[in-house]
Protein backbone atom coordinates (compact mmCIF):
# COMPACT_ATOMS: atom_id res chain seq x y z
CA UNK A 1 0.00 0.00 0.00
CA UNK A 2 1.49 3.07 -0.83
CA UNK A 3 0.31 5.32 2.48
CA UNK A 4 0.85 4.31 6.00
CA UNK A 5 -0.19 6.47 8.62
CA UNK A 6 1.35 6.23 12.25
CA UNK A 7 -0.73 7.25 15.20
CA UNK A 8 -4.44 7.24 14.75
CA UNK A 9 -5.12 9.75 17.12
CA UNK A 10 -7.05 12.64 15.71
CA UNK A 11 -4.80 13.64 13.35
CA UNK A 12 -4.22 10.45 12.09
CA UNK A 13 -8.02 9.34 11.89
CA UNK A 14 -9.02 12.52 10.02
CA UNK A 15 -6.32 12.02 7.77
CA UNK A 16 -7.30 8.39 7.39
CA UNK A 17 -11.08 9.35 6.84
CA UNK A 18 -10.49 12.56 4.44
CA UNK A 19 -8.61 9.79 2.30
CA UNK A 20 -11.13 7.01 2.65
CA UNK A 21 -13.48 9.46 1.65
CA UNK A 22 -11.48 10.27 -1.77
CA UNK A 23 -11.38 6.90 -2.68
CA UNK A 24 -8.05 5.67 -2.06
CA UNK A 25 -6.71 3.07 0.61
CA UNK A 26 -4.43 3.61 3.26
CA UNK A 27 -3.02 1.05 6.16
CA UNK A 28 -3.21 2.88 9.73
CA UNK A 29 -1.00 1.84 12.43
CA UNK A 30 -1.33 2.73 16.25
CA UNK A 31 0.94 1.17 19.38
CA UNK A 32 -2.37 0.77 21.55
CA UNK A 33 -5.96 -1.05 21.17
CA UNK A 34 -8.66 1.32 21.10
CA UNK A 35 -10.52 2.87 23.08
CA UNK A 36 -7.41 3.80 24.94
CA UNK A 37 -6.89 7.30 27.44
CA UNK A 38 -4.58 10.23 25.94
CA UNK A 39 -3.63 13.07 28.65
CA UNK A 40 -5.08 15.91 27.33
CA UNK A 41 -6.97 18.94 28.39
CA UNK A 42 -10.09 17.41 26.84
CA UNK A 43 -11.81 20.21 25.56
CA UNK A 44 -13.31 19.99 21.91
CA UNK A 45 -13.72 23.55 20.04
CA UNK A 46 -15.41 24.91 17.55
CA UNK A 47 -12.60 24.73 15.23
CA UNK A 48 -12.48 20.48 15.96
CA UNK A 49 -16.92 20.81 15.25
CA UNK A 50 -16.14 22.61 11.76
CA UNK A 51 -13.15 19.86 11.45
CA UNK A 52 -15.47 16.63 12.07
CA UNK A 53 -17.97 18.32 9.75
CA UNK A 54 -15.44 18.32 6.72
CA UNK A 55 -15.43 14.28 7.25
CA UNK A 56 -19.10 13.62 7.49
CA UNK A 57 -21.66 16.60 8.05
CA UNK A 58 -23.54 14.11 10.28
CA UNK A 59 -20.80 14.08 13.19
CA UNK A 60 -21.18 16.92 15.63
CA UNK A 61 -24.60 16.12 15.54
CA UNK A 62 -23.51 12.41 16.72
CA UNK A 63 -21.19 13.97 19.21
CA UNK A 64 -23.63 16.88 20.53
CA UNK A 65 -26.08 13.44 21.13
CA UNK A 66 -23.67 12.00 23.24
CA UNK A 67 -23.22 11.05 26.81
CA UNK A 68 -19.67 11.24 26.92
CA UNK A 69 -19.59 15.05 26.17
CA UNK A 70 -20.73 18.31 28.01
CA UNK A 71 -21.69 21.47 25.79
CA UNK A 72 -19.54 24.56 26.00
CA UNK A 73 -20.10 27.81 25.49
CA UNK A 74 -17.46 29.83 26.42
CA UNK A 75 -14.21 30.53 28.87
CA UNK A 76 -14.22 32.21 32.05
CA UNK A 77 -10.26 33.56 32.00
CA UNK A 78 -9.52 34.34 35.63
CA UNK A 79 -6.66 37.51 35.64
CA UNK A 80 -3.79 37.55 38.05
CA UNK A 81 -6.02 39.93 40.13
CA UNK A 82 -8.54 36.81 40.23
CA UNK A 83 -10.73 39.24 38.46
CA UNK A 84 -12.69 37.28 36.32
CA UNK A 85 -13.52 37.80 32.30
CA UNK A 86 -16.39 35.57 30.65
CA UNK A 87 -15.87 35.12 26.88
CA UNK A 88 -18.89 33.17 25.59
CA UNK A 89 -18.24 31.44 22.46
CA UNK A 90 -21.19 33.08 20.45
CA UNK A 91 -22.66 36.35 21.54
CA UNK A 92 -26.24 36.21 22.86
CA UNK A 93 -26.07 32.49 22.81
CA UNK A 94 -29.51 30.75 24.14
CA UNK A 95 -28.09 27.12 25.19
CA UNK A 96 -31.80 25.17 25.25
CA UNK A 97 -32.61 26.67 21.32
CA UNK A 98 -28.99 26.21 19.57
CA UNK A 99 -26.19 23.56 19.63
CA UNK A 100 -23.35 23.86 21.53
CA UNK A 101 -19.94 25.61 19.70
CA UNK A 102 -17.62 23.87 21.39
CA UNK A 103 -18.00 20.66 23.87
CA UNK A 104 -15.49 19.02 26.69
CA UNK A 105 -15.34 15.33 26.42
CA UNK A 106 -12.50 12.87 27.35
CA UNK A 107 -10.02 12.01 24.92
CA UNK A 108 -10.71 8.45 25.56
CA UNK A 109 -14.32 8.67 24.17
CA UNK A 110 -13.28 11.77 21.68
CA UNK A 111 -10.61 9.58 19.44
CA UNK A 112 -13.18 6.33 19.96
CA UNK A 113 -15.94 8.28 18.32
CA UNK A 114 -13.24 8.87 15.52
CA UNK A 115 -12.04 5.16 15.21
CA UNK A 116 -15.83 3.98 15.22
CA UNK A 117 -15.95 5.76 11.87
CA UNK A 118 -12.48 4.46 10.84
CA UNK A 119 -13.88 0.82 11.44
CA UNK A 120 -16.27 1.66 8.96
CA UNK A 121 -14.29 2.33 6.21
CA UNK A 122 -13.36 -0.69 4.04
CA UNK A 123 -11.15 1.80 2.29
CA UNK A 124 -9.20 1.83 5.63
CA UNK A 125 -6.75 -0.88 6.92
CA UNK A 126 -6.43 -0.39 10.48
CA UNK A 127 -4.25 -2.25 13.02
CA UNK A 128 -4.28 -2.22 16.52
CA UNK A 129 -1.59 -3.26 18.99
CA UNK A 130 1.18 -2.46 16.59
CA UNK A 131 4.09 -0.73 17.23
CA UNK A 132 6.90 0.59 14.84
CA UNK A 133 10.30 0.86 16.62
CA UNK A 134 12.85 0.81 13.89
CA UNK A 135 12.34 2.03 9.85
CA UNK A 136 15.03 1.76 7.00
CA UNK A 137 14.66 3.59 3.56
CA UNK A 138 14.71 0.94 0.98
CA UNK A 139 16.61 1.69 -2.35
CA UNK A 140 13.16 2.43 -4.60
CA UNK A 141 12.88 5.07 -2.22
CA UNK A 142 10.19 3.31 -0.06
CA UNK A 143 10.21 2.98 3.95
CA UNK A 144 9.94 -0.41 5.04
CA UNK A 145 8.56 -0.18 9.06
CA UNK A 146 9.81 -3.32 11.15
CA UNK A 147 8.52 -4.07 14.73
CA UNK A 148 10.20 -5.16 17.76
CA UNK A 149 10.58 -8.56 16.57
CA UNK A 150 11.83 -7.48 13.20
CA UNK A 151 8.99 -8.26 11.59
CA UNK A 152 8.33 -6.24 8.24
CA UNK A 153 5.14 -4.07 9.13
CA UNK A 154 4.89 -2.31 5.86
CA UNK A 155 7.09 -1.08 3.22
CA UNK A 156 4.51 2.14 1.83
CA UNK A 157 6.00 5.27 -0.43
CA UNK A 158 4.79 8.18 1.56
CA UNK A 159 4.81 8.23 6.05
CA UNK A 160 1.99 10.36 7.47
CA UNK A 161 3.99 10.71 10.85
CA UNK A 162 0.41 11.07 13.64
CA UNK A 163 2.10 9.70 16.80
CA UNK A 164 2.14 12.33 19.03
CA UNK A 165 4.55 14.54 20.82
CA UNK A 166 7.25 11.87 21.78
CA UNK A 167 7.21 10.73 18.10
CA UNK A 168 10.90 9.21 17.41
CA UNK A 169 9.79 9.45 14.01
CA UNK A 170 9.17 12.92 13.93
CA UNK A 171 12.69 13.31 15.33
CA UNK A 172 14.35 10.97 13.74
CA UNK A 173 12.85 11.30 10.37
CA UNK A 174 11.54 14.98 10.66
CA UNK A 175 13.99 16.30 12.38
CA UNK A 176 12.68 17.70 14.94
CA UNK A 177 14.45 18.14 18.77
CA UNK A 178 12.61 19.01 22.00
CA UNK A 179 13.41 23.23 22.13
CA UNK A 180 12.60 24.61 25.87
CA UNK A 181 11.48 27.84 24.84
CA UNK A 182 8.91 26.44 22.61
CA UNK A 183 7.67 23.63 24.30
CA UNK A 184 5.33 23.22 27.61
CA UNK A 185 5.57 20.92 30.61
CA UNK A 186 1.76 19.81 31.74
CA UNK A 187 0.15 18.23 34.06
CA UNK A 188 -3.98 16.39 34.14
CA UNK A 189 -5.90 14.83 36.71
CA UNK A 190 -9.72 13.82 36.99
CA UNK A 191 -11.63 15.03 39.70
CA UNK A 192 -15.68 14.45 41.19
CA UNK A 193 -16.99 16.84 43.14
CA UNK A 194 -15.41 20.70 42.31
CA UNK A 195 -17.93 23.20 43.25
CA UNK A 196 -18.17 26.40 41.55
CA UNK A 197 -18.32 25.22 37.62
CA UNK A 198 -20.29 27.36 35.62
CA UNK A 199 -24.01 26.29 34.49
CA UNK A 200 -23.10 26.87 30.80
CA UNK A 201 -20.10 24.20 30.91
CA UNK A 202 -17.26 27.76 30.41
CA UNK A 203 -14.18 26.23 30.33
CA UNK A 204 -11.79 28.29 33.27
CA UNK A 205 -8.23 29.58 32.64
CA UNK A 206 -6.54 30.63 35.54
CA UNK A 207 -3.74 33.07 35.38
CA UNK A 208 -2.21 33.23 39.20
CA UNK A 209 0.23 35.69 39.90
CA UNK A 210 1.96 33.05 41.77
CA UNK A 211 2.31 30.53 39.21
CA UNK A 212 2.73 33.06 35.65
CA UNK A 213 3.71 32.23 33.39
CA UNK A 214 1.75 29.03 33.62
CA UNK A 215 -1.86 28.72 34.19
CA UNK A 216 -4.50 26.17 35.82
CA UNK A 217 -7.19 24.70 34.07
CA UNK A 218 -10.44 23.31 35.36
CA UNK A 219 -12.62 22.27 32.16
CA UNK A 220 -16.21 20.42 33.44
CA UNK A 221 -16.88 16.59 32.03
CA UNK A 222 -19.97 14.55 32.62
CA UNK A 223 -21.30 12.84 35.46
CA UNK A 224 -19.84 15.72 38.10
CA UNK A 225 -16.52 15.39 36.88
CA UNK A 226 -13.56 17.54 35.58
CA UNK A 227 -10.41 17.51 34.00
CA UNK A 228 -8.03 19.84 35.78
CA UNK A 229 -4.67 20.46 34.91
CA UNK A 230 -1.60 22.93 34.83
CA UNK A 231 0.77 24.20 32.02
CA UNK A 232 4.17 26.01 31.69
CA UNK A 233 6.12 26.75 29.43
CA UNK A 234 9.12 23.69 29.65
CA UNK A 235 12.53 26.62 29.80
CA UNK A 236 10.08 28.50 32.52
CA UNK A 237 9.52 25.14 34.57
CA UNK A 238 13.45 24.48 34.53
CA UNK A 239 14.67 28.60 35.31
CA UNK A 240 12.34 28.49 38.19
CA UNK A 241 12.96 24.77 39.45
CA UNK A 242 9.43 24.09 40.00
CA UNK A 243 7.56 21.13 40.91
CA UNK A 244 4.39 21.14 38.93
CA UNK A 245 2.72 17.91 40.78
CA UNK A 246 3.72 19.84 43.90
CA UNK A 247 2.61 23.04 42.72
CA UNK A 248 -0.63 21.81 41.50
CA UNK A 249 -1.22 20.24 44.86
CA UNK A 250 -0.16 23.16 47.13
CA UNK A 251 -2.17 25.56 44.67
CA UNK A 252 -5.37 23.67 44.76
CA UNK A 253 -5.44 22.63 48.51
CA UNK A 254 -4.27 26.14 49.63
CA UNK A 255 -5.10 29.33 47.79
CA UNK A 256 -8.12 31.06 48.41
CA UNK A 257 -9.71 30.37 44.64
CA UNK A 258 -10.06 27.00 44.92
CA UNK A 259 -9.41 25.32 48.46
CA UNK A 260 -12.70 25.52 49.03
CA UNK A 261 -14.17 25.04 45.38
CA UNK A 262 -11.39 21.38 46.12
CA UNK A 263 -12.90 20.91 49.79
CA UNK A 264 -14.84 17.73 49.02
CA UNK A 265 -13.71 17.44 45.69
CA UNK A 266 -11.90 13.66 45.24
CA UNK A 267 -9.31 12.74 43.20
CA UNK A 268 -9.89 10.02 40.56
CA UNK A 269 -6.80 8.47 39.46
CA UNK A 270 -3.37 9.33 38.80
CA UNK A 271 -1.62 12.75 37.93
CA UNK A 272 -0.17 12.36 34.42
CA UNK A 273 2.40 14.61 32.55
CA UNK A 274 2.48 15.73 29.25
CA UNK A 275 4.70 17.52 26.71
CA UNK A 276 3.49 20.00 24.24
CA UNK A 277 5.63 20.87 21.44
CA UNK A 278 4.03 24.25 20.86
CA UNK A 279 3.81 25.90 17.47
CA UNK A 280 5.44 29.32 18.40
CA UNK A 281 8.10 28.18 15.92
CA UNK A 282 7.71 27.52 12.07
CA UNK A 283 9.18 24.13 11.37
CA UNK A 284 9.43 21.58 8.47
CA UNK A 285 6.10 19.78 8.39
CA UNK A 286 7.63 17.69 5.03
CA UNK A 287 10.42 15.50 3.45
CA UNK A 288 10.88 12.89 0.76
CA UNK A 289 8.19 10.40 1.58
CA UNK A 290 6.98 11.63 4.35
CA UNK A 291 4.79 14.34 6.42
CA UNK A 292 4.43 15.55 9.98
CA UNK A 293 0.45 15.77 11.89
CA UNK A 294 -0.74 17.37 14.80
CA UNK A 295 2.12 17.07 18.21
CA UNK A 296 4.45 14.96 16.15
CA UNK A 297 4.95 18.43 13.49
CA UNK A 298 4.98 20.53 16.75
CA UNK A 299 1.36 22.44 16.04
CA UNK A 300 0.42 22.78 19.41
CA UNK A 301 -1.32 26.48 20.35
CA UNK A 302 1.22 28.55 22.34
CA UNK A 303 -1.30 30.39 23.93
CA UNK A 304 -4.54 28.10 25.15
CA UNK A 305 -2.18 24.48 24.74
CA UNK A 306 -4.88 23.27 22.02
CA UNK A 307 -3.34 21.01 19.93
CA UNK A 308 -6.63 18.89 18.49
CA UNK A 309 -8.40 21.16 16.25
CA UNK A 310 -4.40 21.73 14.82
CA UNK A 311 -4.16 17.95 14.42
CA UNK A 312 -6.90 17.62 12.49
CA UNK A 313 -6.78 20.46 10.43
CA UNK A 314 -3.08 19.21 9.40
CA UNK A 315 -4.71 15.69 8.84
CA UNK A 316 -7.03 16.88 6.53
CA UNK A 317 -4.37 18.74 4.20
CA UNK A 318 -2.16 16.03 4.93
CA UNK A 319 -5.01 13.11 3.16
CA UNK A 320 -5.22 15.91 0.25
CA UNK A 321 -1.41 16.15 -0.57
CA UNK A 322 -0.72 12.29 -0.15
CA UNK A 323 -3.80 11.45 -2.41
CA UNK A 324 -2.15 14.10 -5.19
CA UNK A 325 1.29 12.38 -4.58
CA UNK A 326 -0.26 9.07 -5.04
CA UNK A 327 -1.55 10.66 -8.21
CA UNK A 328 1.58 11.97 -9.60
CA UNK A 329 3.43 9.15 -8.33
CA UNK A 330 5.38 11.63 -6.99
CA UNK A 331 6.65 11.66 -2.95
CA UNK A 332 9.51 13.68 -3.33
CA UNK A 333 10.59 16.92 -1.14
CA UNK A 334 10.08 19.45 -3.42
CA UNK A 335 6.39 18.32 -4.39
CA UNK A 336 5.56 17.57 -0.87
CA UNK A 337 5.99 21.21 0.17
CA UNK A 338 3.39 22.20 -0.82
CA UNK A 339 1.81 20.61 2.28
CA UNK A 340 3.58 22.99 5.06
CA UNK A 341 2.49 25.61 2.88
CA UNK A 342 -1.49 24.30 3.03
CA UNK A 343 -0.96 23.54 7.07
CA UNK A 344 0.44 27.30 7.49
CA UNK A 345 -1.47 28.87 5.30
CA UNK A 346 -4.30 28.09 7.74
CA UNK A 347 -2.72 28.12 11.02
CA UNK A 348 0.39 30.09 10.81
CA UNK A 349 -1.27 33.52 11.87
CA UNK A 350 -3.42 32.20 14.64
CA UNK A 351 0.23 30.45 15.87
CA UNK A 352 2.05 33.51 15.55
CA UNK A 353 -0.76 35.83 17.24
CA UNK A 354 -1.24 32.90 20.01
CA UNK A 355 2.86 33.48 20.28
CA UNK A 356 2.48 37.25 21.08
CA UNK A 357 -0.39 36.47 23.23
CA UNK A 358 1.93 33.97 25.58
CA UNK A 359 4.61 36.52 25.82
CA UNK A 360 1.62 39.00 27.08
CA UNK A 361 1.92 36.56 30.59
CA UNK A 362 4.95 38.37 31.36
CA UNK A 363 2.42 41.54 32.32
CA UNK A 364 0.50 40.21 34.61
CA UNK A 365 -0.92 44.01 35.41
CA UNK A 366 -1.83 44.06 31.16
CA UNK A 367 -3.96 41.20 32.11
CA UNK A 368 -5.28 42.95 35.22
CA UNK A 369 -5.89 46.33 33.55
CA UNK A 370 -7.65 44.23 30.54
CA UNK A 371 -10.08 42.59 32.83
CA UNK A 372 -10.77 45.59 35.12
CA UNK A 373 -11.49 47.23 31.76
CA UNK A 374 -13.99 44.16 30.46
CA UNK A 375 -16.09 44.06 33.98
CA UNK A 376 -17.00 47.62 33.34
CA UNK A 377 -17.79 48.07 29.95
CA UNK A 378 -19.67 45.81 27.70
CA UNK A 379 -18.64 47.02 24.89
CA UNK A 380 -14.87 45.71 25.45
CA UNK A 381 -16.21 42.75 26.89
CA UNK A 382 -18.13 42.02 23.47
CA UNK A 383 -14.87 42.74 21.77
CA UNK A 384 -12.72 40.30 23.93
CA UNK A 385 -15.69 37.87 22.90
CA UNK A 386 -15.09 38.09 19.04
CA UNK A 387 -11.47 37.78 19.40
CA UNK A 388 -11.55 34.81 20.16
CA UNK A 389 -14.32 33.91 17.02
CA UNK A 390 -12.91 36.08 14.49
CA UNK A 391 -8.66 36.02 14.31
CA UNK A 392 -8.68 39.56 12.71
CA UNK A 393 -10.05 40.80 16.02
CA UNK A 394 -7.37 38.97 17.55
CA UNK A 395 -4.93 40.99 15.70
CA UNK A 396 -6.09 43.87 17.48
CA UNK A 397 -4.31 42.82 20.79
CA UNK A 398 -0.92 43.71 18.80
CA UNK A 399 -1.98 47.39 17.70
CA UNK A 400 -1.12 49.92 20.37
CA UNK A 401 -4.44 51.93 19.31
CA UNK A 402 -6.25 49.06 20.88
CA UNK A 403 -5.80 49.66 24.08
CA UNK A 404 -5.82 53.41 23.99
CA UNK A 405 -9.55 52.72 23.09
CA UNK A 406 -9.51 50.60 26.15
CA UNK A 407 -8.59 53.59 28.13
CA UNK A 408 -10.82 56.25 27.10
CA UNK A 409 -13.59 53.94 27.51
CA UNK A 410 -14.67 53.46 23.51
Amino acid sequence: MDICILGAGPGGATAALHLANAGQPCLLLDRATFPRDKTCGDALSGKVINELRRIDASLPAQLAASAVQVPCWGISFFAPNGRPVEVPFRAHYNPTAEPAPGHVAKRLDFDNLLIEQVRQRPEIDFREGIEVVRHERLPDGRWQLLAADGTVVATPRLLLIANGAQSAQARQIGGHVLEPRHHSAGLRTYYEGVTGMHPHGFIELHFLKEFLPGYLWIFPLPNGQANVGVGMRTDKVSAKKINLRARLDEILTTHPSFRHRFAQARRLGPVRGMGLPLGSKRRSLSGAGYLLLGDAGSLIDPFTGEGISHAMVSGRHAADWAARAVQAQNFSADFLKAYDAAVYNRLWQELRLSRAMQRLLAYPWLFNFVANRAVRNPTLAQTLTNMFLDLDLREQLRRPGFYLKMMIGK
